[in-house]
Order: structure tokens, then C-alpha cells, then sequence
């Protein structure tokens, strides 16, 4: 694994560098802090990863718990020591985090910024490197993540199949199709408090519903894995005919209620492709 630096320590920044370096072994052999993550350790060699000083608390948290986690003074120094570099700042803050930059054409530069495209950023950094956008989710850092990439490169790919696996686009048309799909993942976690709420109002006490709701859909969730069935297969699978989950199906998500969702996600879509440099856009999840 190469050297890999990354500009913007946010969440998705410590999810990326959580999976990178959680159980994997340090060049001496010794096996980095902490618990080996539920989905299994990768057994390779942990990178050496050099973060910015910009949230200067996760960085220095990170480089407390993993010995080949270094702090860098400024992004400078991080592109310089780094032969991968991740461009994790927030949309509206890049012109100031990137401002002054040299990024030699021998780089790797990763975009993970929501909304920005590669030409914008190539402007920014004034470079001729390879960029290649990525969606990272949070559960990069348990090694769970099917990560988007545009376009396909193998060095970037490699980087977050370790991670969980890399899904290359052919072009930011159809990256911004997933981008808008991530754009939902909030809503799930609504519905589900909505689930709970209805049911304290019922009487049930919040905790106890609360565990419920969270028991039932990660069971559900982990039928997820089985490829073999089609999402609609799934769904039909879980219901009985004239039954609870049917009831509520067709009660409740109508028709109607799903082409609100696709003109949500339409509108969204529609933002998206417009590349100008807006910042009311969603980030991705944290």
C-alpha cells in the first residue's frame, strides 16, 4: 500500500484511516492499537498516512492510536510526503484549504468532496495528475463500504477494495446517479425514529422500542447479502399475502408516494449535474 495523505480530518476522514489502519500489521510486525474489526482484519502491512492539521483533534487522535499516523505541519507537507492524496475538505471551504497548493503530476489525487467535479478541482490544484472522484461511506472504517469511483483507476481502486470494494463509474453522470442515492441514507434513519416514536406513543417505553426497531432492521439488513435475490424478490419474500407487511406497503407506500421520491431524487440529481459553485448541496454522510 502506498503512502497516502489526506487533506480535511472529518468523519469520513477517520472512518477511511480507521480501516486503512485498524488491525493491520506495522512494518515491524506488531499489529496496530485496537480491536479487530467485525469484519476481520486485512492482514496487510498498515500504510503510512499523513494528515493535515486541519481538525487538528481527530488528526492528533489518530496519529495517537495508530504508530504509522503522522501529523503533518500544513497541507503542503502532506501532498510531499503522500503518493495518494484525499481531498476531504468541505465543498465550501477547498478554494481556502487548497489555496497555494503544488501538486506534481506524479500525485494520486482523490476527490471525496460532495458536488465538486474533477475539472473544478483540477483548476483549484492546477495540475495534471490523475483525479478520480469517490463516494467512501462510513462503514470504510469496518471494511463494509462499496465504494464509487470516477473514473477507473487502479491504484485508487485497489485502495478501497481493501476497504470493502470499489464500483468504478464511466463517467460523473452516472457518478452523480449514486451520489443522489446517498443522499437517502438520513432518511432511513428518520423513518426508523419514526417507527419508534409511533410506538412510545403507544406505550411502549422509547427504550424498548427503540431496541426493537434497531433488532428488526438489522436483521433485515443482513438478508442484504444474499445477491441471489433481487430487492423486489426480497421484499416479496418477507410478506404474506393479505398480510401485516403487505398492508402497510400498499397503504402507505403508494404510487404516489414513490414518484415523490423519484422527483426528490430527481431535483437532487439536477443540482448535482450542475457544476456551479453552489454550497447548499448535502454533504456525503458522515
Amino acid at each position: 500500500m502506498r503512502r497516502i495523505g489526506i487533506i480535511g480530518v472529518g468523519e469520513i476522514a477517520r472512518a477511511i484511516v480507521t480501516g486503512l489502519c485498524e488491525d493491520g500489521t506495522e512494518e515491524d510486525g506488531s499489529r496496530a492499537a485496537g480491536e479487530s474489526r467485525a469484519a476481520g482484519g486485512s492482514g496487510e502491512p498498515a500504510p503510512e498516512v499523513n494528515l493535515s492539521p486541519r481538525g487538528a483533534r481527530t488528526s492528533a487522535e489518530l496519529a495517537e492510536r495508530y504508530p504509522s499516523v503522522r501529523v503533518r505541519a500544513d497541507n503542503q507537507a502532506v501532498v510531499d510526503s503522500s503518493e495518494i492524496v484525499l481531498i476531504a475538505v468541505r465543498r465550501q471551504d477547498r478554494h481556502e484549504a487548497l489555496a497555494g497548493l503544488t501538486v506534481g503530476d506524479d500525485k494520486i489525487v482523490v476527490n471525496v468532496m460532495a458536488g465538486v467535479a474533477n475539472d473544478d478541482l483540477r483548476g483549484t490544484l492546477g495540475t495534471s495528475a490523475p483525479l478520480v472522484r469517490a463516494i467512501p461511506l462510513p462503514s470504510v472504517r469496518e471494511r463494509r463500504s462499496l465504494t464509487v469511483t470516477c473514473p477507473a483507476h487502479p491504484v485508487v481502486d485497489a485502495l478501497f477494495t481493501r476497504l470493502g470494494g470499489a464500483l468504478p463509474v464511466p463517467d460523473e453522470a452516472a457518478f452523480d446517479v449514486f451520489s443522489a442515492l446517498t443522499g437517502t441514507l438520513t432518511t432511513h434513519y428518520a423513518y426508523l425514529a419514526t417507527l419508534t416514536k409511533w410506538a412510545a406513543g403507544h406505550g411502549i417505553a422509547p427504550d424498548a422500542a427503540d431496541s426493537y426497531v434497531r433488532s428488526l432492521f438489522q436483521g433485515v439488513g443482513r438478508a442484504l447479502s444474499d445477491e441471489s435475490r433481487s430487492l423486489d424478490r426480497l421484499a416479496a419474500d418477507h410478506e404474506t399475502p393479505k398480510g401485516n407487511n403487505e398492508r402497510v406497503r400498499t397503504t402507505w407506500f403508494t404510487p404516489a408516494n414513490a414518484e415523490d421520491l423519484h422527483k426528490a431524487l430527481d431535483g437532487l440529481l439536477a443540482d448535482l449535474a450542475d457544476r456551479g459553485d453552489r454550497t447548499d448541496l448535502g454533504e456525503q454522510p458522515k
